[in-house]
């Protein structure tokens, strides 16, 4: 099958899960999005007060070699049991999602362009550049109303690790990026210009 792989890289917060939204709705079946936190590694071992101090904004907290599995799998036809990962119990479900191939697969995550391997599947390659006000007041109001968190633990996780990955990991992937988007999917002219790249692709 002939594929296409879009990578969308980005701080938390700066808008990225909405384009690769934004771009499956408009190529409906022909796409699935497959996002890096899905992968994040099982740490059952741990209490859940240990595993709510881990780094998880750290490349080696993501199961990165499994997701780049997975992508060899779909380009070779074959469908995939994608984790379900919990950010309330920071843990893996035990039931996973089947996952079967299709034309285009939107990849989405704050570390996807920090692995070398992972860019070399890549056929087009995004960043999402958002201010770090914005990405913070979103984190924010999605960690408190979506994931459980308190505030004071969200500015406290965003001081102590977010802030510092993104400035020695997230930013400097900017540069591997084919394209780089201010405000991610709120940008509806590169999210059409994104799509209709995507149609001319679906139609040869």
């Amino acid at each position: 099958m002939n594929q296409v792989i879009i990578g969308i890289a980005g701080g938390s917060g700066s808008g990225k899960t909405t384009l690769a939204k934004g771009i499956k709705n408009m190529l409906k079946e022909h796409a699935i999005i497959i996002a890096h936190d899905y992968y994040y590694r099982q740490h059952a071992e741990l209490s859940f007060e240990e595993r709510s101090k881990l780094n998880y904004d750290h490349p080696n907290t993501i199961e990165t070699e499994l997701l780049i599995e997975h992508l060899r799998l779909l380009k070779e036809g074959k469908a995939i049991n994608r984790p379900i990962y919990s950010f309330v119990t920071h843990l893996r479900l035990e039931e996973t999602i089947l996952i079967k191939p299709t034309k285009v697969i939107i990849l989405e995550g704050i570390l996807l362009l920090e692995n070398k391997e992972l860019r070399d599947m890549m056929d087009i390659k995004v960043y999402v550049d958002t201010d770090s006000d914005i990405r913070l007041i979103r984190r924010i109001k999605r960690d408190v109303n979506e994931r459980g968190r308190s505030l004071d633990s969200v500015i406290e996780q965003y001081l102590k690790t977010v802030k510092p990955m993104h400035e020695q990991f997230i930013e400097p992937s900017k540069k591997y990026a084919d394209l780089i988007i201010p405000e991610g999917g709120y940008n509806k002219v590169v999210l059409n210009i994104l799509t209709e790249r995507l149609k001319t692709f679906l139609d040869d």
